[in-house]
């Protein structure tokens, strides 16, 4: 059996301001190097630990990989974040200034990443990690648009992911299996920013 956990990085200094990231770059908050080290200390362990290219996701990996032995920290860009297109560096506010109604219809901007594109190279990484791993159990330190773009593959409804939870996938030699979303963080509270996004 592998089982593999995909975690949402810790607060970015974007989190904290409220903006849409997607694919663009910021650090971890202050906030976010303290959570990634609550988490280090709570997560139990592993035998892999993987990441996407983005620093945020990196970041977060190393705080983990250092506090915990696991490592080194493998980086793989099939769970970069999904592109946003031009809601990227926007705050809810100017999303709704600029595109009126469309956020809450759901409708997406030019330079959007579709469900089918995140899944395609989620779903290849995955099995990338499978071939290398086989079995055991992994974490892989992502973003809130992979895990969402995951859950509604498998039928699950929209529901926001904090900074620092994830949610279990399990293979058992012949297919993905969704499990259940756990939080990493055991004493930190979320700061209010955190909430926006």
């Amino acid at each position: 059996m592998l089982n593999v956990l995909i975690a949402r990085h810790g607060q970015s200094e974007w989190n904290q301001l409220g903006r849409w990231q997607g694919q663009a770059d910021p650090q971890l908050s202050e906030f976010g190097f303290a959570q990634a080290a609550d988490a280090a200390a709570n997560c139990g362990s592993f035998d892999a630990i993987i990441s996407s290219n983005l620093q945020r996701a990196g970041q977060t990996a190393v705080v983990i990989s250092e506090a915990t032995g696991i490592g080194p920290v493998l980086i793989d860009e099939a769970f970069s974040e999904r592109d946003v297109g031009l809601y990227q560096g926007l705050t809810h506010q100017e999303i709704e200034e600029r595109f009126p109604g469309k956020l809450d219809a759901g409708v997406w901007p030019e330079g959007w990443e579709a469900d089918g594109s995140v899944l395609q190279r989620v779903l290849g990484g995955l099995e990338s990690l499978r071939q290398r791993c086989g079995e055991g159990d992994v974490l892989v330190v992502s973003h809130g648009g992979v895990i969402y773009a995951l859950e509604r593959y498998f039928g699950r409804e929209y529901v926001r992911i904090p900074n620092l939870e994830g949610r279990w996938l399990h293979h058992d030699g012949t297919s993905w299996n969704l499990g259940e979303r756990v939080a990493l963080t055991q004493k930190l509270e979320p700061q209010k920013q955190d909430l926006i996004l």
